[in-house]
């Protein structure tokens, strides 16, 4: 089960359908057999920043982060593989200047966000390379053409 939460200011704003066929397209991709769940949260600037500077000790916003968690939730009877929080201002913000609709964006970064979730990092080089390809593949299937340079 993939649960969407939206900050009131944005619900008008938000279709949580594709938010919910950016995550299930790369679980699919990845080869998840068990239909995990996820926690997909669409907030603003602020709530990223604390997040930021409480978990990675960086005090700015950023566009999505991704809380990694794996156990099994006798609620949704699935297994929970975490979190992926995006500021909504920063999609605006990166649609407009990478030339397309901020639904594109907010899927490039659910798709990237899950990625993490799923041990997917851009640590160094050859991680990156990796996960590129992947990401680009998803959003291809998604029938989005957003080059990447830099998440």
């Amino acid at each position: 089960m993939i649960l969407i939460t939206v900050q009131d200011n944005f619900r008008e704003l938000i279709a949580d359908q594709i938010l919910k066929s950016a995550a299930e397209t790369v679980l699919l991709e990845c080869g998840l057999p068990d239909s995990p769940s996820l926690l997909i949260r669409i907030t603003d600037d602020e709530e990223l920043n604390t997040l930021n500077l409480k978990y990675r000790g960086i005090d700015k916003t950023t566009d999505v982060l991704s809380f990694p968690a794996d156990f099994e939730d006798p609620d949704l009877e699935s297994r929970y593989v975490g979190d992926v929080v995006i500021a909504f201002p920063r999609a605006e913000e990166q649609a407009q200047k990478r030339g397309h609709f901020v639904e594109a964006e907010l899927q490039l970064l659910v798709v990237h966000g899950t990625l993490h979730l799923l041990g997917y990092d851009h640590g160094d080089k050859t991680e990156k390379k990796e996960m590129w390809s992947i990401q680009s593949r998803i959003l291809k299937k998604l029938g989005l053409d957003i080059e990447v340079e830099d998440n």
